[in-house]
């Protein structure tokens, strides 16, 4: 069993909140509270957000995180 761990990313639009649920309907927990920056190269506010899943497989680094 491993705990796996992804960092989700995404501009302040709808797309970081679709990008969330979609990961939360695959079985993804929220790990903390989201942070929000200001991206200064872009001009644009960030946002992002943890979460965790647990999966019966062992770790490997070669797994795709976003596919389990």
């Amino acid at each position: 069993m491993a705990t796996l761990y992804r960092l989700l990313t995404e501009e302040d639009t709808s797309a970081f909140c679709h990008k969330v649920t979609d990961a939360l309907a695959k079985g993804w927990e929220l790990y903390g509270s989201p942070s929000y920056a200001f991206d200064a190269a872009k001009g644009v506010m960030r946002c992002a957000q943890a979460v965790t899943k647990t999966v019966e497989a062992d770790y490997s680094p070669d797994m795709k995180l976003g596919q389990q």
